[in-house]
């Protein structure tokens, strides 16, 4: 049968077709596997550069696991290493044929810390190093099934990849702290990227917000009052990138709110009703910072204007317009995510297994971009549809141009030519 372009969610498979990317798409693309699937993971900063287009490429993440229901106390945190990366084989000048280095096959190497518990949601968060010679510190928080947030120091473990003979101490798997203030399991945990010596938003199904922020004494502290106001479950937290006493609430009542931690009475600043269903995951753009995306249950996702959102002065959520509104997946998006140095581009996970990247750049303003109406119309601002079984998350790697990292049933890094 002659090869066909396919949409995966408009599309459907007859009986014996299998599905295959198109290579010459991809600049990068590799699937690498571990010993559960991880709901959640977050990319490590390294020392390797900034703005990186070598090959083979390296990267650091930590991830949690979901283990099968029976072996919940297999589940761990995972510190990873992703290296031998390489670029995808092209046709190559004579001269170029006896270059390895491209052919490299891709290794994962990990160091696990036991947490007998799914892990929900993991963020990680640097520390600067107290001097040239010592390196940051990177902590993690993890969000678990079980209703804690777990915080960890993993400097050692990332240390352990590139130092042969280093030893993980019983005491360095050990969390920092173990916070229990949630009376319930929750989602959402993310670090202030303006507090240098960490700290952390966390909320959970019973919508409660707690803040909390590391101590001279090298301890932890939880603001005692939570942030309350939504009515379901608090699915998503951002702290704003440019105003270090504001983050966002997403929720399953379908609004997102903004706070500001010095409100005596704890009560949001602004509150938007943007979906009819859950609201699963929003990002807050680093270069622009009134603009916000937000991911619902219904599969639709949107861009929204922070300056068109007016102060919250009564119980109910105000209803803006959104910037650009886009129903092209017809599951429920499961992580969405700016570019970090182009705030045209953004990717989007959702639960019809695919990774898609957009960019807002296209027709903007045109009517299209507010209502993609059709079963069988593909929106101009769709750059590409990467297929990816059970996807969950995606990061950018803040390093790497144009390298993007999913989870799901086993993890995907690719690099495609469009972006």
């Amino acid at each position: 049968m002659d090869q066909q372009t396919f949409i995966v969610g408009r599309n459907k498979l007859e009986p014996g077709q299998t599905l295959s990317p198109d290579l010459s798409t991809y600049e990068m693309l590799h699937a690498l596997s571990t010993p559960w699937p991880c709901l959640s993971f977050d990319i490590i900063k390294d020392s390797l550069g900034d703005n990186r287009k070598t090959y083979p490429a390296t990267m650091y993440a930590v991830a949690g696991t979901q283990a099968e229901s029976k072996r919940e106390k297999d589940n761990e945190l995972m510190v990873m290493k992703f290296s031998g990366l390489s670029r995808m084989e092209r046709i190559q000048d004579e001269e170029d044929s006896d270059d390895d280095e491209e052919d490299a096959d891709p290794i994962l190497e990990s160091t696990s810390i036991p947490l007998n518990t799914t892990t929900n949601r993991i963020r990680a968060h640097q520390t600067p190093a107290s001097d040239s010679s010592r390196p940051p510190t990177t902590l993690t928080a993890s969000m678990t099934e079980a209703g804690q947030v777990l915080i960890h120091n993993v400097t050692p473990h990332l240390a352990s990849f590139d130092t042969p003979g280093t030893i993980i101490t019983p005491q360095q798997n050990k969390p920092l702290s173990t916070l229990r203030m949630h009376k319930s399991e929750g989602y959402a945990v993310d670090w202030s990227p303006l507090v240098s010596t960490g700290k952390l938003i966390t909320g959970d199904n019973d919508g409660s917000i707690y803040v909390t922020t590391r101590t001279a004494g090298e301890g932890w502290a939880t603001d005692s009052r939570p942030f309350t106001g939504h009515t379901g479950s608090v699915e998503e937290l951002q702290w704003s990138p440019s105003e270090r006493n504001v983050f966002a609430s997403a929720s399953s009542d379908g609004t997102i709110k903004v706070w500001d931690v010095r409100s005596k009475s704890r009560t949001a600043a602004l509150s938007v009703q943007v979906s009819d269903t859950d609201v699963n995951v929003m990002s807050w753009s680093h270069q622009t910072s009134h603009l916000l995306a937000s991911g619902a249950d219904d599969g639709e996702w949107a861009v929204w204007d922070l300056r068109q959102w007016k102060p919250n002065t009564s119980s109910k959520a105000s209803k803006p317009t959104p910037v650009a509104s886009f129903n092209f997946h017809k599951e429920q998006i499961t992580s969405v995510e700016w570019h970090p140095t182009d705030d045209s581009i953004v990717a989007v996970a959702a639960g019809d297994d695919t990774l898609t990247l957009w960019d807002l750049a296209v027709e903007l303003d045109d009517e299209e971009s507010k209502d993609t109406g059709g079963v069988t119309e593909v929106p101009p601002q769709l750059l590409f549809v990467h297929y990816m079984e059970q996807v969950r998350e995606l990061h950018w790697h803040p390093q790497i141009p144009g390298c993007v990292i999913g989870t799901g049933k086993e993890f995907n890094v690719f690099k495609t030519i469009s972006v």
